[in-house]
C-alpha cells in the first residue's frame, strides 16, 4: 500500500483481546490517521486459543484496506488472557524453592511457605522445597529439589530466597535449573527490586500459576503471525500502560494484569492529550475508571482477588453496569440496574429488535446465569431481548446517529412502552430513572477517586463501545465538561497501537542517594532502550517513597521503527505551538525552550485582586510527537547558572518538597517526588554534571 506521493506507508496494528470482543486497528504511523478497524468475536473455544481472532482481524485489515504485508512495522495487543486465567481458576501447580541460611531457616520457611492460595471458590495448589544457602547451592541438591516439587504434581516453579534483590545468583540458579529439566520458572527478582519477602513470594507464586497458560497463548500468536507471513515485532501492553516485549509476556504475565483497561487510557491519553481528567470506559458489560492528573494515569500496588502484590498498575476501578447492563424489577418496580448484562445472558438487546417483532412479545421475569429471576426481559413469538441501559439511551434519542451505540430507537420506545405499562410508568420517566440508577453508581466511585487523588478543574473521558450511553448523562447529573473519544469503539485498540515503552526499576533504600539515583537512571533508559524505545523520546521520572524506603525510577519512551518514519511523524513548531495554546487555554503561548527532543512554552496569567494583581506562568513541554509531557501552572525555567539558582530555590522552599524537572536533548526527568531538598540537590548536580547538550531546569514556584 503506498501513499499519496508513492511513498510507501508505516502502520501499526493495535489489537484488544477482549472478553466479548477481540478489537483491531490500522494506524498510519506518519500522520496519526486510522487506516481502518475491525472488530470479532474473541475466539475463546478455539484449538488456537484468541490467537485465531486476532489473526481473523488483523487478515480482515489486510484485505480490507489494501494493506500489504509489508507495511507493516508493528504488532501490539492488550489481553484479558492473564486475569481471565485467575478469575476462572485456569491455573497450574506451583513449586515453591524456598531459600536462606540455615540459621534463619524457620524465619524463611514461614515467609515463603505458602498455603494454597485461594481464588473465589478455587485455588492455586502449591509444593514447598527449603534449600540451606549459607554454601554455594549445587545443581544435584537444586534438581533433586525440583524433581521432587515436579513429582508431587508441580508444573511450574518459583525461587524466593530472603534478601534475593540484593543478590539474585541463587534465585536465578534455580529457575536456570527448572527451565532446563522442562519446566517453566520464575523468581521474585525478575518481579521486583523491592524488600518484602512474603509479598515477593506471593506475587511469583501467582505470577507463575498463569505461565503456561500464557506461554501457549504466546506461541500460538507467534506461530500464527509468521504462518501469515507477518514477520514483525509483537509487544504485549502492560496493566502500567506501557507496552513490552513477547519475551516478557512468556515470563511475567502478571505486568499484563488489567492490561485492557490500561489500552483504552493510553489512547486517551495519547489520542486527545488530556491532562486532568476522568476516564470513562463503558463496555457491554462493565465499566472502567481511572483517574489522569497532570498528564498520567495514576497508579497503584495491585491487589489480585484480595491478595496484595508487587506488581503497579493503573488505579483502574471496575463496575459491573455498563451499556448492556439489564434491568431489574422486584414488587412491580425497578430495583436495580446489572451487574448481568445481555452479552454474558446471551440475549440481543431490544433496541436492536424489529419492533413490529416486540409489540407481539411480552415483559417476564428472568434469571439469566443462576440469578435471581429478577432480571427483565421481553419474550417475543420469535426471541427474547434484554432491556439495556443502550436501550434507555436510545428509547430518549440521547445517542446520535453514526455513534457505535446507536440502535433503533422506535425499538426501544417500544420495549420502554410495554415495560412502562407493566410497571404503570411512563416510559420516558421510566427511561430516565434506569440512567439515573446506572450512573449514580459510576459517580460514586468517581467522587471517591476526584477525592482520593485532589483532582481539580477536571472533564469526563469516555470511551468504549457503550460511552455515549452513560457519559453524558452522568455529566449532566454532576456538571461536568466531557468529550467522547474519537473511535470510541476501538479507543483499547489505539492506545496499544500508539502506546509507549515503560520500563521501571523499584530499589528499597535508607535514602535516595544521588549515586544510586543517577546509576538508576541509566539503568533504566538503558533497559527501555533495549525494549525497542526510541532514545530521544524517553522521559525518566523519579519517586521516593520515605514512609516504605522505596526509591522508584521509570522511564517510558516510543517504539523505535526506521528513521523515515520517525521523521514523518515528528510535528512542526506551529504544530507543537497549537497543541500548547489547547492545553494551556491562552492564545499569548511563548516558546522557552526548543531543543532536539522538546518544546517548553509558557503563557502569563494576571490576576487582579482589590489593590494588587498576581502573575504567574503556565509551562507545558510537549515532546517532538506532540505528546504532553509536563503542565505546571505556575512555573519558572531556567536554562543558565543552574545549580546557583536552584540552590537559591531550595533555600527559598526550606522544608516544603522542592518539584523540580531537569530536561535536555535526550530526556526529561522528574525529580517532584524526591522529598528531601539536600537528595534533589545532590541528584540534580549528577545529571548536570553527565549531560552534554543544552540542559534546563523546570520549577514549580
Amino acid at each position: 500500500m503506498q501513499g499519496d506521493l508513492g511513498v510507501r506507508l508505516k502502520v501499526r496494528v493495535g489489537i484488544d483481546v477482549g472478553g466479548t470482543f477481540t478489537k483491531a486497528v490500522a494506524i498510519d504511523i506518519a500522520t496519526g490517521k486510522i487506516i481502518g478497524k475491525k472488530t470479532v468475536p474473541t475466539t475463546h473455544t478455539s484449538k488456537r486459543g484468541v490467537s485465531e481472532g486476532v489473526i481473523d482481524a488483523l487478515q480482515y485489515l489486510l484485505d480490507e484496506y489494501n494493506i500489504s504485508k509489508e507495511d507493516i512495522e508493528l504488532v501490539a495487543h492488550s489481553t484479558t488472557q492473564a486475569v481471565n486465567a485467575l478469575l476462572e481458576g485456569d491455573v497450574a501447580h506451583v513449586g515453591i524453592v524456598g531459600m536462606g541460611v540455615g540459621l534463619d531457616k524457620n524465619n524463611v520457611v514461614k515467609r515463603t511457605k505458602l498455603d494454597d492460595i485461594r481464588l473465589g471458590d478455587k485455588y492455586i495448589k502449591t509444593s514447598y522445597r527449603f534449600l540451606d544457602t549459607s554454601h554455594i547451592l549445587e545443581e544435584e541438591e537444586v534438581d533433586q529439589a525440583i524433581k521432587e516439587l515436579r513429582d508431587e504434581g508441580a508444573n511450574v516453579i518459583i525461587a524466593s530466597e530472603a534478601f534475593g534483590v540484593d543478590d539474585a545468583s541463587n534465585e536465578a540458579f534455580v529457575i536456570k535449573r527448572a527451565r532446563l529439566l522442562g519446566l517453566p520458572a520464575t523468581a521474585g527478582y525478575e518481579l521486583t527490586g523491592i524488600y518484602g519477602l512474603e509479598v515477593r513470594t506471593l506475587t511469583a507464586a501467582i505470577n507463575a500459576s498463569i505461565l503456561p497458560k500464557t506461554i501457549t497463548t504466546a506461541n500460538f500468536v507467534e506461530e500464527a503471525l509468521k504462518s501469515e507471513g507477518i514477520n514483525v515485532q509483537l509487544m504485549l501492553m502492560k496493566g502500567d500502560g506501557g507496552i513490552t516485549d513477547i519475551h516478557t509476556f512468556k515470563t511475567k504475565p502478571i505486568l499484563t494484569i488489567l492490561s485492557g483497561p490500561a489500552a483504552s487510557v493510553a489512547g486517551a491519553l495519547l489520542y486527545l492529550k488530556v491532562i486532568n481528567g476522568i476516564f470513562i470506559e463503558v463496555g457491554g458489560t462493565s465499566t472502567n475508571i481511572c483517574i489522569i492528573k497532570n498528564g498520567r494515569p495514576e497508579l497503584k500496588y495491585v491487589t489480585i482477588m484480595d491478595h496484595p502484590t508487587c506488581i503497579r498498575s493503573l488505579d483502574v476501578r471496575v463496575l459491573g453496569v455498563a451499556g448492556g447492563s439489564m434491568i431489574r424489577i422486584r414488587n412491580r418496580k425497578v430495583s436495580d440496574v446489572g451487574p448481568r448484562s445481555a452479552h454474558i445472558a446471551n440475549l440481543g438487546y431490544s433496541c436492536f429488535a424489529d419492533p413490529k417483532d416486540l409489540e407481539a412479545g411480552e415483559i417476564v421475569l428472568i434469571s439469566p446465569k443462576d440469578d435471581p429471576q429478577d432480571y427483565v426481559a421481553i419474550k417475543t413469538p420469535n426471541n427474547t431481548y434484554a432491556i439495556t441501559n443502550t436501550c434507555a439511551a436510545n428509547a430518549l434519542g440521547l445517542v446520535k446517529e453514526g455513534d457505535y451505540a446507536y440502535a433503533n430507537q422506535e425499538a426501544a420506545r417500544v420495549a420502554f412502552r410495554k415495560l412502562g405499562l407493566y410497571l404503570g410508568m411512563d416510559a420516558d420517566t421510566l427511561a430516565n430513572k434506569i440512567l439515573e440508577i446506572a450512573a449514580k453508581k459510576v459517580e460514586q466511585v468517581i467522587n471517591r477517586m476526584i477525592k482520593d487523588y485532589e483532582v481539580e478543574d477536571a472533564v469526563l473521558i469516555g470511551g468504549g463501545g457503550g460511552a455515549s450511553v452513560l457519559v453524558p448523562y452522568l455529566a449532566n447529573i454532576m456538571n461536568l465538561r466531557y468529550n467522547i473519544a474519537p473511535n470510541a469503539e476501538v479507543i483499547s485498540s489505539i492506545g496499544v497501537a500508539t502506546s509507549m515503552i515503560r520500563e521501571e526499576i523499584e530499589r528499597t533504600i535508607n535514602k535516595p542517594d544521588p549515586n544510586v539515583i543517577s546509576m538508576l537512571i541509566d539503568d533504566v533508559k538503558s533497559r527501555a532502550v533495549a525494549k525497542g524505545a526510541l532514545p530521544e523520546s524517553i522521559v525518566v521520572n523519579t519517586e521516593y517513597v520515605a514512609e516504605r524506603g522505596i526509591l522508584r525510577v521509570i522511564a517510558s519512551g516510543m517504539a523505535a521503527l526506521d528513521s523515515s518514519a520517525l521523521n514523518a511523524r515528528e510535528i512542526s513548531f506551529e504544530e507543537a505551538k497549537k497543541i500548547a495554546s489547547n492545553v494551556i487555554k491562552g492564545n499569548n503561548v511563548e516558546l522557552l525552550l526548543e531543543n532536539k527532543s522538546y518544546f517548553v512554552f509558557k503563557t502569563r496569567v494576571v490576576e487582579k485582586r482589590f489593590f494588587s494583581k498576581k502573575v504567574r506562568d503556565i509551562i507545558v513541554a510537549l515532546d517532538r510527537y506532540g505528546r504532553v509531557r509536563l503542565s505546571i501552572d505556575n512555573g519558572k525555567i531556567i536554562d543558565e547558572n543552574i545549580i546557583d539558582e536552584i540552590a537559591k530555590y531550595l533555600n527559598i522552599k526550606g522544608d516544603l518538597a522542592p518539584q523540580i524537572y531537569l530536561i535536555d536533548d535526550t530526556k526529561l526527568v522528574d525529580f517532584s517526588s524526591i522529598t528531601s531538598p539536600e537528595h534533589v540537590f545532590n541528584a540534580i548536580k549528577e545529571e548536570v554534571k553527565k549531560s552534554n547538550g543544552r540542559i534546563a531546569a523546570i520549577l514549580k514556584l
